[in-house]
């Protein structure tokens, strides 16, 4: 049973940068080229080749560290961490360890409507090791295109206790890189993976128990099922009078079971000392303000905004602020239409569903916001019904054009004319004597039949509200 014990997670989050070069040279970062064709001296560790430090990795873990809520330290230090892998071609990976450039954050995560702050112990700079690529005969070879790939490395505290609580932190740190642009968040491609550190105690037991280290998974489903199976498995043992070793487990995802891995090692087994061919990084305060204000409104001051100022349901700001790009669109839209629930409706409505059809991504979206906002313009002045600005709208998705030129080239305009709709109400009734009856009897869902024939009759053209008062009265005999 695991109810008799607490649950304590730690994550360490690795997150890829998205800078065009790695961290301590000029090779190439980008993902799925030939093997071993993006590498140079410096990230191939061969004998006298010196780093030089990318500027554009420190502003990016400046702006996560700001994000995060993070203390940015004004000196800090890289370190050589020492230990041999096949894919590690220096036999030490630069990273940092006893002065990390970021310390001291919190991220606060909502579960079941109550918020929970998550510590962050540090941030980290550090290059990422190479690739070992296994093949059906039982061989292995070395890819090292992604040696020297920059990585920041986010610690928590062991503040969650559940794994509904893990995966709310690792979502909000994942929209938070992504909305810096300092990832791409591609979790598939690796650009954002986990090690879950997981241990459990009985509940009032002040000391935390025995961990075991999860490493390296990249799906947000299968990091929750590798901490539930774990909690379940160190569970088990402490039931059956056992004792929880410390160590690295791997998780199967076709199984749903973990593996270890190997005994987990200490700081102290890495040997931790500074680099000698690295200098003490310096980042001073004009530097920390300079990126301060390169910040983008970041998702919650987003989502506060969307419904303080435009009025909005906090669940249609939080939807619409999930994605940054599609935020913009929707500021944009709100900007030149005014209506803001209207802008909301249609951009979760016609645009996803349009987006989610075609695989096309906002930033490409062959309707712009302008175009879109020129389409709800039409809905507003009665040119057309919300039906027929559907199938506009998905006339402007395959062709490019504006809405007027599709409205004026399909006469799609709205009938506003009231003689032209009480012209066809009266032909509707005229051919359907017992309905009409039925309806004066007391029978008014016919209402709907009654809506859908005068539609027909004027292509859908017809003003809703102006048809609904007519065919009311009309009907009523007035």
């Amino acid at each position: 049973m695991t109810s008799r014990y607490e649950v304590v997670i730690g994550l360490e989050v690795h997150v890829q940068l998205t800078t065009a070069t790695k961290i301590f040279c000029g090779c190439a970062t980008s993902f799925g080229s030939q093997p071993n064709s993006q590498t140079c001296p410096v990230c191939l560790g061969l004998p006298g080749a010196l780093p030089v430090l990318n500027r554009k990795v420190v502003e990016y873990g400046i702006k996560t560290g700001l994000a995060t809520n993070c203390s940015i330290a004004p000196r800090s230090i890289f370190a050589r961490k020492n230990y041999f892998y096949p894919d590690l071609p220096k036999g030490y990976q630069i990273s940092q360890f006893e002065l990390p450039i970021c310390e001291h954050g919190r991220l606060d995560i909502e579960i079941d409507g109550k918020t929970k702050s998550i510590g962050i112990t540090r941030i980290h700079m550090e290059e990422d090791a190479g690739k070992l690529l296994h093949d059906s005969n039982d061989s292995s070879r070395v890819d090292l295109n992604r040696a020297c790939t920059p990585l920041l490395e986010v610690v928590s505290e062991p503040d969650m206790r559940s794994s509904d609580e893990a995966i709310a932190y690792l979502k909000k740190l994942h929209q938070i890189v992504v909305y810096l642009g300092v990832c791409d968040g591609n979790l598939e491609e690796g650009s954002f993976r986990c090690d879950a550190n997981v241990s459990i105690r009985p509940w009032g037991q002040k000391e935390f128990g025995t961990r075991a280290e999860l490493k390296n998974i990249n799906s947000f489903r299968f990091i929750k099922q590798a901490i539930e199976y774990e909690i379940e498995r160190q569970a088990d043992i402490l039931n059956e009078g056992g004792t929880v070793i410390q160590e690295t487990r791997l998780f199967d995802t076709a199984s749903g079971t973990s593996r270890s891995m190997r005994g987990k090692e200490q700081a102290h087994d890495y040997r931790y000392f500074p680099d000698p061919d690295l200098v003490p990084l310096i980042v001073s305060e004009d530097w920390i303000e300079q990126m301060r204000r390169e910040l983008p409104e970041l998702p919650e001051t987003k989502i506060a905004r969307f419904v303080n100022e435009l009025g909005i349901t906090r669940y249609d700001a939080e939807v619409l602020a999930s994605d940054r790009a599609m935020a913009e669109y929707y500021d944009s839209l709100v900007a030149l239409n005014g209506n803001a629930k209207l802008c909301a409706n249609w951009v979760m409505g016609e645009l996803q569903r349009a987006l989610n059809d075609t695989g096309v991504a906002i930033v490409d979206c062959p309707v712009s916001s302008p175009m879109l906002a020129a389409l709800l313009k039409r809905i507003d002045d009665n040119t057309l019904s919300n039906k027929i600005a559907k199938t506009v709208f998905d006339a402007m998705w395959q062709s490019g054009k504006e809405a007027d030129v599709i409205i004026e080239e399909q006469g799609l305009k709205q009938v506003t004319d009231t003689s032209a709709i009480e012209a066809a109400i009266d032909e509707v009734m005229a051919a359907n004597p017992d309905q009409v009856v039925e309806y004066r009897g007391g029978k008014d869902k016919l209402m709907g039949f009654f809506v859908g024939q005068v539609m027909r009759a004027t292509k859908g053209k017809a003003n809703p509200q102006a048809l609904n008062e007519l065919l009311k009265k009309k009907l009523a005999g007035e």
